[in-house]
């Protein structure tokens, strides 16, 4: 199976005696004499030929839905809102009732990555499948979580998964999936986070995130409380979503203080129920310890396969 990759750069591979004349015009090495058509009807030829090819037979894209790996895992690609997606189904998909699912973020080039294959493999045993949507470097922008909902009716209309997963969020994911749950509080089981982003003026600052928003770096400081998952999160403590996080301590890249551990103070705030385990001497890193926590693990499977999710009596 191929790889999991998306937006892969295209070189056009030209071959043969083609080349561009010193005119200007196309040449193929033919002789000067031979005979050229009335450029009229080429010109209607061509016009007709268009017309009834349609784009898709034209595009360079490959054939999706196709098969594929992510993490060691048998996945599907396939096309969402215009955005690659991919689904990985479990060992035994269920039957009678939604499939229970994860929500990983963010799906992007080498992500989810073979730090993931640990946990991947352990939700597809216990029957929970897992998800994703490549909306590029969105930063959380509300283009990006027009496409993350695009995915959610998707797989919850058409593919029969559970109205609420669970987010897990690896970094930057962050942004996208809490910017997307504050907004769809009844869509959402719980969330599970790996250092996730979760302040904008943390990461990526917001001097880096206002082009993704299509706002100047003021204009977004302007409306900032109303893109910041730190100063949005009262729907989902209202809804009763749980929440927990893996940290680092010496994480300079997303600082404990400003993400994690602001977000923990004002969640509880709000009358939420949220956990963070802060791991001493760790910053954002491939340390082992974030992706094959039991801890984790437990909360995806307990909260992936409750309420909603489970069985009918």
């Amino acid at each position: 199976m191929k790889p999991w990759s998306d937006r892969q750069g295209r070189a056009c591979a030209c071959a043969g005696p083609e080349r561009w004349s010193s005119a200007g015009r196309w040449a193929r090495n033919q002789p000067a004499h031979r005979k050229r058509w009335p450029y009229g009807l080429v010109f209607a030829l061509g016009f007709v030929i268009f017309c009834r090819v349609p784009s898709y037979a034209m595009s360079p894209e490959p054939a999706l839905p196709r098969p594929i790996t992510i993490a060691g895992q048998p996945a599907e690609e396939f096309t969402v809102d215009g955005c690659r997606a991919f689904v990985i189904l479990p060992e035994r998909p269920v039957a009678g009732r939604p499939q229970p699912w994860v929500w990983y973020a963010p799906t992007l080039p080498g992500l989810p990555a073979k730090e993931e294959t640990w946990m991947f493999e352990r939700f597809r045993a216990a029957g929970i499948a897992i998800a994703g949507i490549d909306v590029g470097e969105s930063f959380g922008s509300p283009a990006g979580r027009a496409h993350f909902t695009a995915l959610h009716r998707e797989l919850v209309q058409r593919r029969g998964f559970a109205p609420k997963p669970v987010l897990l969020a690896r970094s930057r994911g962050g942004l996208m999936l809490y910017n997307w749950a504050v907004e769809h509080p009844d869509s959402v089981a719980a969330v599970a986070g790996i250092y996730p982003v979760c302040n904008l003026a943390s990461y990526p600052t917001l001097a880096k995130a206002c082009g993704a928003y299509g706002l100047s770096e003021s204009d977004l400081a302007a409306h900032l409380t109303a893109h910041n998952p730190i100063d949005r999160i009262t729907p989902l403590a209202r809804a009763g979503v749980p929440i927990l996080h893996l940290h680092g301590d010496q994480d300079a890249i997303v600082p404990l203080e400003q993400n994690s551990a602001e977000l923990a103070v004002r969640y509880r705030a709000a009358g939420g129920r949220m956990e963070v385990i802060v791991f001493p001497g760790q910053g954002h890193n491939y340390w082992s310890g974030w992706f094959e926590s039991p801890a984790l693990l437990a909360f995806v499977i307990e909260h992936a396969t409750q309420g909603e999710n489970r069985s009918p009596p």
